[in-house]
């Protein structure tokens, strides 16, 4: 289910937090760090899912 998870954030980084946390501030913060570039975007979609992982 993780390699999902990584590939949305690849494509939609918001959509990856939201699975991972919900509406929690993690997805916000992630829909501001798209909104001002996608790569922050996506490495913190992929942080988000790895970190939760351990």
């Amino acid at each position: 289910m993780d390699i999902i998870k990584i590939i949305c954030a690849i494509i939609f980084p918001p959509v990856a937090a939201f699975l991972q946390v919900g509406f929690g501030k993690h997805f916000w913060i992630n829909i501001l760090l798209t909104l001002l570039g996608i790569l922050p975007g996506i490495v913190h979609a992929v942080w988000i899912i790895v970190k939760k992982k351990q």
